[in-house]
């Protein structure tokens, strides 16, 4: 099984970044996808109709409501360390901007990388967040061979990669506000 985890478990983090995906209209789709696949992301459809509730204890405006922009699947066959690992992964992939931004207040748009430096990228922010939590994975195999069969590692940003793991971090530690600056769909 490529995506388990070695050893560490997780505790709150993921179900907390679970609660806060949705500030950034992200829906979560857990459904069983076998041995072979861990997640994806994607953007959604915009559905002026379609919306995520956000907890009461948000500071949300009565009129202000959550579009779903992203739809996030993750593979219910793998341990709870193993989703959240692919949950890191995937978030790593809208905020370094690799799907775009609705507002680039909130993460850049770089959606023309090649998929190599997008998976570095998102390899990276899963490696560090999850070894800062004990969490022994794939990741650190998937960078080193990754370098060890190519001329150079792909050219990546650090700043995104590093922005984007501070955020997934405080997304686990603790309910975050919701965005001030929404773009209606």
């Amino acid at each position: 099984n490529p995506f388990e985890v070695r050893s560490g478990q997780i505790g709150k983090e993921l179900d907390q970044t679970l609660v806060n995906v949705k500030r950034d209209g992200i829906r979560i789709h857990g459904r069983q996808m076998g041995s072979q696949r861990a997640g994806s992301i994607r953007c959604a459809s915009l559905n002026p109709t379609v919306f995520l509730e956000f907890p009461k204890s948000a500071t949300l405006a009565d009129n202000e409501r959550i579009p779903v922009r992203y739809e996030l699947t993750i593979n219910l066959d793998l341990s709870p360390e193993a989703r959240y690992v692919t949950l890191v992964h995937e978030l790593a992939h809208l905020y370094c901007g690799h799907l775009g931004t609705p507002n680039k207040n909130g993460w850049p748009d770089r959606r023309g990388l090649p998929h190599g430096a997008r998976e570095f990228e998102a390899e990276s922010v899963a490696y560090l967040v999850c070894s800062r939590l004990g969490i022994d994975n794939p990741s650190a195999e998937y960078l080193g061979g990754y370098a060890n069969t190519r001329e150079q590692v792909p050219p990546i940003s650090l700043e995104c990669v590093i922005k984007s793991a501070s955020l997934i971090e405080n997304m686990g530690r603790q309910l975050l506000k919701p965005r001030k600056a929404r773009i209606s769909p």
